[in-house]
């Protein structure tokens, strides 16, 4: 009886929004804002200032590459909530000038020094969220070189140079960034250099207060003098090896100064016409082009968005390809996951066979078997008057990361190698030296060989259920490019967990819907047996910038988060 009572006042809060904002020029039922048109150039991030100081760096003659990476490192300033020079960087460029797509791996490998034998010694079944054992080599600082090396026209020392005035000047942080590193400092503050350094008497900034990092100006400045070696081989390797030796870390000089990413080959299916791009494991993009495979053949434009038929389908979609997510997806240098299989035509069609229109699943396994067997994020996308697109997401992992951050440094490590599995003969089992599964996932678009739209979501999980439904929302229900980011969301929690030989979903999952749905939607879905929650969020979030086939580009940021897209 609570259960249905529960869902009723759910159905109710989710078919109020739609009727309030039903007078909207747009017509949709849920709440968004224009586009943003510009002739020459775009860019959108997740934060105000970083946009304006891509749109400087075009303005004054850098590429749309060189825009990336000074907005990246303004964010990792002024959200670090979800960034910084601590975490790992994945990349796709289109280069107009090859008219190709190429991919940048920048995620960092384990430490040498700490084995899997050692982690079983200390009782451990999984790596914990903070402290010293999830870190991981970060990789943004190398990527960023190395895709400047191919495509940049500034000197790095131009690019970073914005950032590091406003860490020494401050600038005021904005609200969803605040809220967010409000939670982050009652987890973290008990990590060495932390509360030190991220806190204002040990709380963090509140919306609209400045924020100062005179250690990451000084960090940052090191960078932009003494290049990639100067994070990785100098000072800075050395202040970072002297840290983690005196807060019982694993992580190495060694480590640092032998990391190098690597160019990748994206990956790409055909969604009725359009070019979907992704890139290969050990991150989870391909797990949006398996979704999207198991769902051309439904008619999702005739269902209509937000119908029963829309969220079954994506839901059921999202099961079958996140079992295989689970079990097969690692890094490439320990395990041969079968991508071409994974993300072939006839394979969804096989495994499609499992989706039923009335019924939900309860337990989904992988269809291939392994050989033995939340977090938050930035994303960013920019576009020059010469037709580079960029598409890079950056990210800590949960928030803040590992809450690990070096005495004078200014930034936090992440903690993705919280991601490995501590179960031998696992695709993903923890290794040293090892690249962890990644969550953080950039997209790209083309048709008929042209560029189309660069994009991403934010959020873990979240990310390739919110490619697919981004896709969703353009191809088969029209809408724009604003309108695909506002439209309210479905997120599927399935509990995956390694069991074994194999991996699967148990029980069904749950279903979060934000506000938007109707009654009858939550009411069929409920009769199909989905459990079906109320969520605030996460939800991800959103930066897009499309080709305009009028001339220029069309940029969209959504409202889940303090972005903007502009353009000149």
């Amino acid at each position: 009886m609570i259960r249905m009572l529960f869902i009723s006042g759910l159905a109710l809060a989710l078919a109020l929004p739609s009727a309030a904002a039903a007078d909207r020029v747009t017509g949709r039922p849920f709440a968004t804002r224009s586009e943003v048109y510009a002739p020459h150039a775009m860019a959108a991030t997740s934060q105000p200032l970083a946009t304006q100081v891509a749109l400087d760096t075009m303005k004054a003659g850098g590429s749309a590459l060189d825009a990336a990476i000074a907005a990246n490192a303004a964010l990792g300033l002024m959200e670090p909530t979800g960034n910084g020079i601590g975490g790992d960087l994945f990349a796709i460029v289109w280069d107009p000038k090859t008219r190709k797509l190429y991919g940048y791996n920048g995620s960092g490998r384990s430490p040498r020094a700490l084995t899997l034998a050692e982690l079983r010694r200390r009782g451990l079944t999984e790596l914990p969220p903070h402290g010293p054992l999830p870190v991981s080599v970060p990789g943004a600082v190398d990527a960023w070189f190395a895709l400047h090396e191919r495509f940049g026209r500034r000197p790095m020392r131009e690019n970073l140079a914005p950032a590091i005035r406003y860490a020494r000047e401050g600038f005021p942080v904005s609200e969803v960034i605040a809220y967010y590193w409000g939670l982050s400092v009652p987890k973290l503050s008990a990590w060495p250099g932390f509360k030190e350094q991220f806190t204002l008497d040990g709380r963090a900034p509140r919306t609209g207060e400045t924020w100062r990092n005179p250690n990451l100006a000084d960090t940052l400045q090191k960078i932009a003098d003494g290049g990639r070696d100067a994070f990785y081989k100098g000072e800075i390797a050395h202040a970072i090896d002297a840290y983690f030796k005196a807060n019982e870390g694993y992580l190495r000089y060694e480590d640092l100064a032998s990391h190098r990413g690597e160019w990748v080959e994206p990956v790409a299916t055909d969604y009725r016409g359009y070019q979907v791009w992704e890139l290969p494991p050990n991150g989870q993009g391909i797990a949006a082009l398996q979704m999207l495979n198991l769902l051309e053949p439904y008619d999702l434009k005739r269902y209509g968005f937000g119908s029963a038929e829309h969220v079954h389908l994506f839901v059921e979609a999202k099961k079958l390809a996140f079992a295989d997510r689970a079990a097969l997806y690692a890094d490439p240098d320990f395990y041969r996951t079968p991508v071409a299989k994974l993300v072939s035509k006839a394979y969804a069609a096989e495994r499609g066979k499992a989706i039923s229109l009335e019924k939900a699943a309860r337990v989904v396994a992988p269809g291939v078997p392994a050989q033995l067997d939340q977090g938050d994020t930035i994303y960013l996308t920019t576009a020059d008057a010469d037709g580079m697109m960029v598409s890079l997401i950056q990210s800590n992992y949960r928030g803040m990361g590992s809450g690990m951050a070096p005495p004078g440094l200014g930034f936090v490590f992440q903690d993705r190698g919280e991601m490995f599995v501590l179960k031998e003969g696992h695709p993903n089992s923890y290794a040293p030296g090892k690249r962890p599964f990644h969550t953080i996932i950039p997209a790209f678009v083309t048709k008929d060989g042209k560029p189309w739209l660069s994009f991403g979501v934010m959020g873990g999980a979240m990310q390739p259920q919110g490619h697919v439904q981004i896709l969703m929302n353009l191809i088969d229900f029209g809408m724009n490019l604003q309108e695909a980011g506002d439209a309210p969301r479905i997120q599927h929690d399935g509990d995956v967990e390694p069991t074994g030989q194999n991996t699967a979903m148990r029980d069904g999952g749950e279903v979060d819907l934000e506000t938007g749905y109707p009654y009858e939607t939550v009411r069929a879905l409920m009769r199909m047996g989905h459990s079906v929650r109320f969520a605030d969020g996460p939800y991800g979030g959103y930066q897009a910038i499309m080709v305009n086939p009028q001339g220029g580009y069309i940029g969209a940021s959504e409202s889940r988060k303090d972005g903007q897209a502009a353009g000149y």
